[in-house]
């Protein structure tokens, strides 16, 4: 009998090298770990699904307004606007959602439920059970558009910046690939750091406050249980719509402002539109030569926004 040859072993070494390499990409990355932490701004709470970073800012007797985050980019995200809404005399209250940041890293599907979990963990861990201000950043406007619809009454009022949840996803080559069961997991963990990065550069639109903040996503991509994290909330949060959330604080009278970039390549200016639809009442505004990240790109004309909102309120 003659041995096995060596046209037998080349593809199921190709095999097992495919099979592996997002199993290897993900155990090379950087845990979070004590080391990590430890260079964190702020503290952490230790909630009943695992420990969340954050930090406040303002007078501690000011209005509490809470921020909440996109996909990919943690709290830092609001540098700018953090600042900006203290000096307005605020109590401001940033974290990190879960997979991102200095946040535990969790399995199991992110869903909507998922990250109102955690806020709602956090808010009862820092006593904060008196009314609050709802400012939510892309995906972080869905949840936050969730979390003010299921508070009623508690929210005084909801802040949208390019947020995410209005309409359908876009449904190009690219997203049908990450939503991809196996081919998606396999893309995310192998080539996901590159892709986000290539995402990045694509949606900036002018100089940031942070001026690395191209690296600071890339280091973001090269922390374990990141890019899965990603990938899930991509699945199971960003393809939900709240179309009747929005309807129900329209009902309920919750003052909502929604803040768009006219350049914003992630969430299209027709996303105003809809809103306008769901939500009449909605106060909109729009920042000239803004794209996705406006946060970072356009913080004093953000800030001026948001001042007028709120000194109104």
């Amino acid at each position: 009998m003659g041995g096995v040859t060596p046209a037998f072993w080349l593809p199921v070494g190709l095999l097992f090298l495919l099979v592996a390499m997002p199993l290897l990409a993900e155990f090379l990355r950087h845990p979070v770990d004590a080391q990590v932490r430890a260079r964190a701004p702020g503290s952490f709470a230790n909630l009943p699904q695992g420990r969340t970073h954050y930090r406040w800012a303002g007078p501690e007797r000011g209005p509490v307004v809470v921020c909440i985050h996109g996909l990919s980019t943690p709290s830092y995200i609001f540098a700018a606007t953090e600042r900006s809404l203290a000096a307005q005399g605020n109590r401001v209250l940033v974290y990190d959602l879960y997979g991102r940041g200095y946040s535990a890293r969790l399995r199991g599907a992110q869903t909507v439920d998922f990250f109102l979990s955690q806020l709602k963990a956090l808010l009862a861990n820092q006593g904060v059970g008196g009314p609050v201000t709802v400012v939510g950043y892309s995906m972080g406007g869905l949840i936050a558009t969730a979390f003010a619809a299921e508070e009623g009454a508690r929210v005084e009022a909801l802040i949208l910046i390019a947020p995410a949840g209005i309409l359908p996803m876009a449904n190009g080559w690219r997203e049908r690939l990450w939503s991809a069961p196996v081919v998606g997991d396999w893309l995310m963990r192998v080539l996901g750091g590159w892709a986000l990065k290539r995402e990045l550069v694509e949606h900036e639109h002018g100089p940031t406050v942070i001026p690395d903040l191209e690296d600071r996503q890339a280091a973001e991509t090269r922390m374990r249980g990141y890019l899965p994290a990603i990938l899930s909330a991509r699945r199971h949060t960003l393809s939900v719509l709240v179309d009747e959330d929005h309807k129900a604080l329209f009902d309920r009278g919750t003052p909502v402002l929604s803040i768009w970039g006219p350049s914003d390549p992630v969430v299209p200016l027709a996303a105003m539109g809809r809103l306008a639809e769901i939500n009449p009442d909605a106060h909109h505004a729009q920042i000239p030569g803004a794209g996705h990240i406006m946060p970072q790109t356009h913080p004093a004309q953000v800030a001026e926004v948001l001042a007028d909102f709120l000194s109104r309120r």
